[in-house]
């Protein structure tokens, strides 16, 4: 008897290592999928700006209407560099404590300034209820103030 308890209790002890094993497999497909969509759509949308801040005709179309083609195209190439960030952000590549660094070098651009004035608050919408969009569009914002609070002194 104390036999058939043993492979009883080995037998139920390796099926629940399997179920364990197969369930953070799958969790870890899940998220393997995750990231691929995410970098689709990402080069879906980068592919799309790079559409837009290099031919003014089609510029013009998107253009708000208090805006000429050719800012536009100069706040786009900003957003490029800004959407690139996020995704390396996203899949983990920004490693941790970094992103206020990168906000703030790309802040020290003039057109990302420009970009994150215009568009900032759309971007903060987009974010909502992704914490991790969140977290991403505060530190930009932040480091978009912080330049903006050194600009006179440095001028």
């Amino acid at each position: 008897m104390k036999l058939t308890n043993a492979v009883l209790a080995a037998g139920a002890a390796v099926s629940l290592t399997t179920a364990v094993v197969g369930a953070a497999r799958l969790r870890q497909d899940a998220r393997h999928q995750a990231e691929r969509n995410e970098v689709v759509l990402t080069r879906n949308q980068l592919d799309w700006l790079n559409h837009l801040s290099t031919n003014s005709d089609f510029a013009k179309l998107w253009a708000p209407e208090d805006m000429d083609a050719d800012e536009y195209m100069q706040l786009l190439k900003a957003n490029q560099l800004i959407c690139m960030l996020s995704l390396r952000d996203r899949l983990g590549f920004v490693r941790a404590g970094h992103l206020p660094w990168y906000a703030a070098k790309l802040m020290e651009s003039d057109v990302c300034r420009r970009y994150w004035a215009r568009f900032g608050d759309l971007r903060a919408q987009e974010a909502e209820g992704d914490e991790r969009a969140e977290h991403f569009t505060r530190v930009l914002d932040q480091a978009a103030k912080n330049r903006s609070r050194a600009q006179p002194a440095a001028a």
